[in-house]
């Protein structure tokens, strides 16, 4: 019993060590040239780049301002395209709206994720997006609008009636970049 548990241990150490490779070995100060040497300016900060669902395809590259311009241009094409990440899904990251900046009154879109086949972080607001999915705009219901909000999404356009004509993407990819 007491080998088994070794066993059953050890490999979860080993399926550990390798989604978790070990952190990068710390620089090593390097000597000063003299008197009258300066400072050596400070590393920009490492940005990581994470790809969820597929690998992006070789869709045509959009910008971003001109599907939001023109949505009923794009509808239904195959595109990529890049932009901020305003805001995700709080529950578990199964939509995000990317927009042309990350100002809150910065035109943008929604993200939703091909046959709910993937999420992204959480807290993937603040992160570069490159994602690859169809263009679609879309009159939602009074219930999704409210469901969309109820998870921290702001719905521009809503109409009286609750419900809201939006510009979205169904992504079968994405990259984030923080």
């Amino acid at each position: 019993m007491c080998h088994r548990a070794s066993a059953l241990f050890a490999v979860a150490a080993l399926i550990a060590c390798e989604s978790n490779p070990p952190a990068p070995a710390p620089e090593t100060a390097q000597p000063a040239a003299g008197p009258s040497s300066t400072p050596a300016p400070s590393a920009a900060p490492t940005r990581v780049t994470k790809t969820y669902g597929a690998p992006l395809g070789n869709a045509a590259a959009v910008v971003l301002a001109d599907v939001l311009t023109k949505p009923d241009g794009f509808q239904g094409k195959d595109v990529v395209v890049e932009g901020e990440v305003r805001r995700a899904c709080s529950k578990k990251g199964c939509w995000m709206e990317i927009a042309e900046s990350t100002s809150a009154d910065a035109r943008g879109a929604r993200v939703t994720f091909k046959d709910y086949g993937f999420f992204v972080p959480l807290d993937s607001a603040g992160a570069h997006a490159k994602l690859h999915g169809v263009v679609g705009v879309e009159l939602m219901k009074k219930g999704h609008v409210e469901h969309l909000e109820e998870e921290g999404a702001k719905v521009a356009n809503k109409n009286p009636d609750g419900t809201a004509k939006e510009v979205q993407f169904v992504a079968s990819g994405v990259e984030l970049t923080k």
